[in-house]
């Protein structure tokens, strides 16, 4: 997929969801339920066990209906041995501009890191297609997203950190490009229970509030 499409269908869903996971079969277990719920984005984080090798079966086995991400993602070589696995997207909890070069340089969308507005200036300059604003809760939560949009509207922001169905809605309406949503919307309690569907229901709510915010 290119570039353009993978920023068109990840604003598009609205969602970008934060999965971790103890095991390759928890991580795809999860991606399923979220993909019953509607959710077609994700990020696998490098804090998954043989993340690596959970991105590249996930693309083989759903990446023609799943946008496979990768999260948590601090260097440029780990960067590139996701892109080689399958992810069509990197993001990162903090500012690496290496990385935003190796991600330029393979035309494959990139979302560093940045709280303060030095640091979302500088991800923007060096290249980011969108700054994931982490941990943005700490710092006000939507209303600190408002005070960032309103001198940077033309840089694309991801807050990530207290994003919760109580609060989506107010990220959305401070101009979020998209919701970096953890464990909210992945319950590994409640799929390790068994109750799957816990995952998939929320899902469906995620997107019903992207929906109403949007149209």
């Amino acid at each position: 997929m290119h570039k353009s499409e993978v920023l068109q269908k990840i604003r598009q869903v609205g969602l970008v969801p934060v999965l971790r996971a103890d095991s390759e079969e928890e991580a795809l277990g999860i991606a399923y339920a979220l993909e019953a719920g509607g959710v077609t984005v994700l990020e696998v984080t490098m804090t998954v066990p043989g993340a690596v090798d959970v991105i590249r079966r996930l693309a083989k086995e759903a990446g023609d209906r799943i946008l496979i991400g990768a999260g948590t993602v601090l260097d440029p070589e780990s960067a590139r041995a996701c892109m080689l696995a399958g992810a069509e997207f990197i993001v990162s909890p903090a500012l690496n501009v290496r990385t935003i070069e190796l991600c330029r340089r393979y035309n494959v969308a990139v979302f560093p890191g940045g709280l303060t507005p030095t640091e979302v200036v500088t991800a923007w300059e060096a290249g980011a297609d969108a700054v994931k604003v982490f941990p943005c809760s700490a710092m006000g939560g939507a209303s600190y997203l408002k005070a960032l949009k309103a001198p940077l509207p033309q840089i694309e922001l991801i807050p990530t950190g207290g994003v919760s169905l109580a609060t989506a809605a107010d990220f959305l309406k401070a101009g979020a490009f998209a919701l970096g949503v953890g464990g909210d919307l992945v319950d590994n309690k409640a799929f390790r229970a068994g109750k799957s569907e816990v995952i998939t229901e929320s899902a469906r709510k995620y997107l019903e509030i992207v929906a109403t915010h949007r149209n």
